[in-house]
């Protein structure tokens, strides 16, 4: 027998044993939480990711990179297209406040910085993955942690490669009193890929209240404010921020700017203090779309993040 031909005789028997039933599998879950290496976590859909969670010891924050719409683009981007050293700490998708008893966890470098604790759990399903994070809240100029916070991120799919994203945060005043002053900055934020900039692309910013723009949306009320623009030559696609009806601030204001970016404010106005040990739970939503979504759309995606539930913290 030739060399070949043994091969073949051993390999066939495995082609065989490949297409025997497997009577107890499980269902391989579509959406999945996958750990990876550097203090990195992939959130797939079918095997492709849709965003990735860092987490590691030397950033200034946790935060989201990428945000995959469905053409397989990321519609977000880290840092000012324009201004990259200035604005570093846009990172696509973060937490973070401008004003945590006086201390800036906004900036980069900034005497505040949000540390990784521990994860609290993964999950992988059909109809969703999620991850929980522990993390904390430091002044590290004083060496002070100031802030419990535990996060939890769902990450939901939608038909036509569309996806929601739920972001709940509970935030917890550890031995002293937290104060969170009057600033429109914080605590969530969302960098715009370049071409779907007001500015860089000519995208459009619009709110539920039937505001355009940066001069009509900047710092006003709404439960939702949308960002849409060019992803590819032919695909338009967007990324819709909404409020939670559960927010002490519902509506709340939000700042954007047409140069590609949005937040949603916490104490815009009206600054919030925390006692020792009292808690505050802030939800926010991520619609990933594709086209300039309409109005209704919106408002359907919208009703449908209210009907996430919050879950279990472990």
């Amino acid at each position: 027998m030739s060399r070949l031909c043994f091969l073949l005789a051993l390999l066939c028997p495995l082609v065989a044993a490949a297409d025997e039933p497997l009577p107890q599998a499980n269902p391989v879950p579509r959406m999945q939480v996958l750990p990876l290496p550097h203090d990195q976590v992939s959130v797939t859909r079918d095997g492709r990711e849709i965003s990735r969670y860092h987490y590691g010891p030397e950033l200034e924050r946790p935060f989201l990179y990428p945000i995959i719409g469905p053409s397989g683009r990321s519609l977000t981007r880290m840092g000012h297209p324009h201004d990259p050293n200035g604005h570093s700490h846009h990172n696509s998708v973060w937490v973070t406040h401008h004003d945590v008893n006086g201390v800036d966890f906004w900036a980069d470098p900034a005497p505040g910085k949000i540390k990784h604790k521990r994860v609290g759990q993964f999950i992988d399903d059909d109809d969703r993955a999620a991850l929980q994070m522990h993390n904390v809240w430091v002044d590290t100029e004083n060496d002070q942690p100031l802030l419990d916070e535990v996060r939890t991120m769902s990450f939901v799919p939608l038909p036509e490669e569309e996806w929601l994203l739920a972001i709940d945060i509970r935030l917890t005043a550890k031995d002293s009193a937290v104060s969170f002053g009057d600033t429109p900055f914080g605590p969530l934020g969302v960098r715009m890929a370049k071409t779907i900039g007001v500015h860089d692309g000519g995208g459009t910013i619009r709110n539920s209240e039937e505001q355009v723009d940066e001069k009509e949306v900047f710092r006003q009320p709404a439960r939702w404010v949308d960002y849409s623009g060019p992803i590819t030559p032919d695909a338009r696609e967007g990324i819709t921020l909404f409020d939670h009806r559960d927010n002490r601030t519902f509506p709340s204001s939000f700042h954007v700017r047409n140069d590609g970016w949005m937040g949603a404010t916490m104490s815009y106005q009206k600054p919030l203090k925390l006692e020792p040990g009292e808690s505050i739970t802030l939800r926010y939503g991520i619609y990933v779309h594709a086209g300039v979504a309409s109005a209704e759309k919106i408002e359907q995606a919208f009703a449908a993040y209210h009907e996430l539930p919050l879950l279990s913290e472990k």
